[in-house]
């Protein structure tokens, strides 16, 4: 009986946006992690990204990654970002997007979501919030 209850509860958390990968680390050169909950891990070029880790360079790493909707990150040195909240619909092409700077840089170059018609991203930083219009933009966070 149990076993039934369950098998519906493992499918809504299947499809629910916030569960699942959200995009993929393409490079990664020197010290640079991902914070997953209480684990830190190295990041790797494959890696899988879920909404809520932290991108987390050193002063000689950087990294860059693809989302699911083709948007395109390179996370500078002495960076910490946090991948919030992500959700996407392929078949709509719509969604939203939002990050984290509590430090460091970012450069990015939108993919779907934001060519849908209305921006559905947003940057937060210690102290605005970024709602960019545009394909290309660069955000710095300085100590």
């Amino acid at each position: 009986m149990r076993a039934l209850a369950v098998g519906p509860l493992l499918l809504l958390l299947a499809a629910s946006p916030d569960v699942g990968e959200i995009g993929r680390i393409k490079s990664s050169i020197g010290t640079a992690t991902v914070e997953r909950g209480s684990a830190s891990i190295a990041a790797s070029i494959g890696q899988e990204l879920l909404a809520g880790d932290w991108l987390v360079t050193g002063k000689d790493g950087r990294m860059s990654l693809t989302l699911v909707d083709d948007t395109r990150f390179a996370v500078g040195p002495d960076s910490r970002i946090a991948l919030k909240k992500f959700e996407y619909d392929p078949t709509t092409q719509k969604g939203s997007f939002i990050a984290k700077v509590e430090r460091g840089s970012i450069a990015v170059v939108s993919g779907r979501i934001t060519k849908s018609g209305r921006s559905g991203t947003q940057i937060e930083t210690p102290d605005s919030v970024i709602e960019p219009h545009g394909t290309r933009f660069i955000v710095v966070v300085r100590k």
